[in-house]
C-alpha cells in the first residue's frame, strides 16, 4: 500500500462525527479535504498551511466580485475557487487530526479566517449589488447585510454551543444522523453558498437563489438559537 492510500485510510478513521452536517459537507467537502490532505502529507506541509492556502483561494476570488463585472468566465472562476477555498479549509483539520498535530494556535487561525471569509463573503456580494446589479428594488441591497448576520450568528453560536457542552466522561459521538436532516441542512451548508456563485454571470438567477439561501440562514437561525439555548440549560 502506497503512502498516499495509508495516509487516507488515516484521515478516514479520524474523520469527525457526521451529526449535524449537510450531505455535500459529508459526502462532498470532506472526502475532497481528505484527498487534498493526504497530498499535503506527502509533500510535509502543515494544517497551518493548508488554512492560509484555503485563504489564498478564497480572498482573491471575493475581491473579483467586488471589482469585475459579473459574467459566465468570472463566474465559474469564482465559484470553482470558493469550492477549492472551502475544501482546503476541511482539509486542514483533517491533516492536523491525522497527524496528532493539532493546537489551539491552529485552531484559532482557522476559526478567525472562517470569520472573515463569511463576513466578506456577503460584504462583496453588497458592492456587487450596488455596482453591477440591474435590481428590481433597491431594498435588495439589505440582503446580503441580514444574510450576513444570520450567517455569523449560526456560525459563532454553533462554535460557542459546543465549546459549552458538557459532556459525560468517555461519552461516544452519535453515528449517522438521518438522511432527511442531512437533506434538510444543505441550504445553510457555506459549500452550497460557494457554488451559488457559479450562478453569478445571471443577475436573476444569482439573485434569486441567493435570496432563497437568505431564507433559509434566517430560518435556520431562530431554529438554532432555540436548539442550542434549551441544550445548554
Amino acid at each position: 500500500m502506497t503512502e498516499f492510500a495509508m495516509m487516507l485510510r488515516q484521515l478516514s478513521a479520524a474523520q469527525k462525527p457526521a451529526k449535524g452536517v449537510s450531505l455535500y459537507t459529508r459526502f462532498v467537502n470532506r472526502p475532497a479535504g481528505r484527498v487534498l490532505a493526504a497530498l499535503a502529507h506527502g509533500v510535509g506541509a502543515t494544517p497551518n498551511q493548508l488554512t492560509v492556502l484555503s485563504a489564498l483561494f478564497t480572498f482573491p476570488a471575493l475581491a473579483a466580485v467586488a471589482l469585475l463585472p459579473p459574467g459566465p468566465g468570472m463566474a465559474a472562476g469564482v465559484g470553482a475557487a470558493l469550492v477549492v477555498g472551502f475544501a482546503l479549509d476541511s482539509a486542514d483539520g483533517q491533516l492536523a487530526r491525522g497527524q496528532r498535530s493539532g493546537s489551539p494556535s491552529g485552531e484559532w487561525l482557522d476559526h478567525v479566517l472562517d470569520c472573515v471569509k463569511i463576513v466578506t463573503l456577503h460584504l462583496v456580494v453588497l458592492v456587487s449589488f450596488h455596482r453591477f446589479f440591474d435590481l428590481p428594488d433597491p431594498a435588495f441591497q439589505l440582503a446580503p447585510m441580514v444574510f450576513q448576520l444570520a450567517a455569523v450568528v449560526i456560525f459563532f453560536a454553533g462554535i460557542l454551543t459546543e465549546k459549552l457542552k458538557v459532556r459525560t466522561p468517555g461519552e461516544v459521538p452519535a453515528g449517522s444522523p438521518p438522511a432527511l436532516r442531512s437533506v434538510l441542512l444543505l441550504p445553510v451548508d457555506y459549500g452550497l453558498t460557494c457554488i451559488s456563485f457559479l450562478l453569478l454571470g445571471s443577475q436573476q438567477v444569482f439573485l434569486t437563489v441567493y435570496c432563497a439561501l437568505l431564507l433559509a440562514h434566517v430560518v435556520f437561525m431562530a431554529a438554532f438559537l432555540v436548539k442550542w439555548f434549551r441544550e445548554l440549560r
